[in-house]
């Protein structure tokens, strides 16, 4: 029970405190004279993934690299599946082509280099160098894309509004990042006893119930965008984030952590690879219509759930664990599979038949 009302505590105090980075770094951005759209793609983004960027620290202080590895995985697999799948639901998400085009194939791409730094067992400094240089690339190149299409006044800012102060700003900042910083230790200590009295390993702890925690604000952020119609801002939240976890948080951690961070083969076996196919599958589903359809969302939810399933399972040594893999293997992933590349191919075939019909009428009008 004290571990519990530790995590607890811990994990309100991390969310309060990343509620108060976001805002104070949201409005030194405006300060600055960012657009809305650089500061959800970096302050925002980098403001949601501050609770998992604090408890992975805390977590390779006190040696715990399971649980850091397990907090990253689980918070980006959540992200996809469980937050895009709830917004989905909600009505469709219509995706912008930026997200298409740029960010969803940096998402798959540092999904894919996790992976593959991963397997020798541990992510090490030069590593975390690519990782961290990738971050800088990245935000740099948003910057000035979102520059060269700034406009030479901004619209959004009234001349009768006074830009917020940068003391007060600065100050709440500082005062969330040390929230943050306190926090964290709660949350990581309440998890390890939490995994403790359950008598499961500490990665799966990471992978479910600390990764739900630290995924909190952008289940929030994406659930209040969606029920307001902003569904469009569900997909830049999630992406951005999961790669600010990869880039930002493992990269980070991974480039000052004295001897790098251990991945285990439970991870390396099933976690990654589902976080690497958690993140491909956003793409082609977008691609086509540029949009995420409600059963689409459905299915995302379907997987999360049976993931879950799985790790029970594996976690209470359950005999039916190696039935279920074997049945989502065989048969539910392909099948799902072969219908998504179906309904790809029939809604491909549709765009073009109207397209053709639009060209052709264009033709006999003139």
């Amino acid at each position: 029970m004290t571990g519990v009302l530790t995590f607890l505590g811990g994990l309100a105090g991390l969310l309060a405190a990343g509620h108060l980075v976001i805002r104070q770094a949201s409005r030194l951005g405006i300060r600055m004279g960012l657009s809305p759209m650089v500061i959800g793609l970096t302050i925002v983004a980098a403001g949601t993934s501050a609770p998992e960027l604090a408890v992975v620290v805390q977590a390779i202080a006190a040696d715990d690299t399971e649980l850091a590895v397990g907090s990253i995985i689980g918070s980006n697999i959540a992200n996809v599946l469980l937050v895009l799948g709830l917004a989905a639901t909600l009505g469709a998400i219509y995706v912008r082509s930026r997200a298409v085009r740029v960010d969803i194939p940096v998402m798959i791409a540092a999904s894919a280099l996790f992976l593959v730094f991963a397997l020798d067992g541990v992510i090490g400094r030069a590593d975390g160098l690519v990782l961290s240089i990738g971050l800088v690339v990245f935000v740099g190149w948003t910057l000035r894309a979102a520059g060269a299409g700034r406009p030479t006044t901004e619209p959004d800012q009234s001349e009768d509004t006074p830009p917020p102060s940068v003391v007060p700003t600065i100050a709440g900042l500082v005062a969330g990042i040390g929230t943050l910083a306190v926090a964290s230790p709660f949350v990581v200590r309440g998890a390890e006893d939490i995994a403790s009295s359950l008598g499961v390993p500490e990665l799966i702890v990471g992978l479910t119930v600390v990764a739900l925690g630290t995924s909190a604000p952008e289940i929030v952020t994406t659930l209040v965008a969606a029920a307001q119609g902003h569904r469009d801002l569900a997909v830049g939240n999630v992406v951005g984030s999961n790669i600010f976890n990869i880039l930002l948080v493992l990269g980070a951690t991974a480039l000052f952590a004295p001897s790098g961070i251990a991945v285990s083969d439970d991870a390396l076996g099933l976690d990654l690879p589902i976080l690497l196919a958690s993140a491909v599958a956003c793409l082609p589903i977008v691609a086509v219509d540029h949009r995420l359809n409600r059963w689409e969302g459905g299915l995302f939810l379907a997987y999360y759930a049976a993931y879950l399933s799985f790790l029970v399972l594996d976690a209470t040594g359950h005999r039916a664990k190696d039935p279920f893999a074997l049945v989502m293997v065989v048969f539910v992933i392909p099948l799902t599979v072969i219908t998504v590349a179906t309904i790809m191919l029939r809604q491909r075939k549709r765009l073009r038949t109207t397209t053709s019909k639009e060209g052709c009428l264009d033709r006999h009008v003139q």
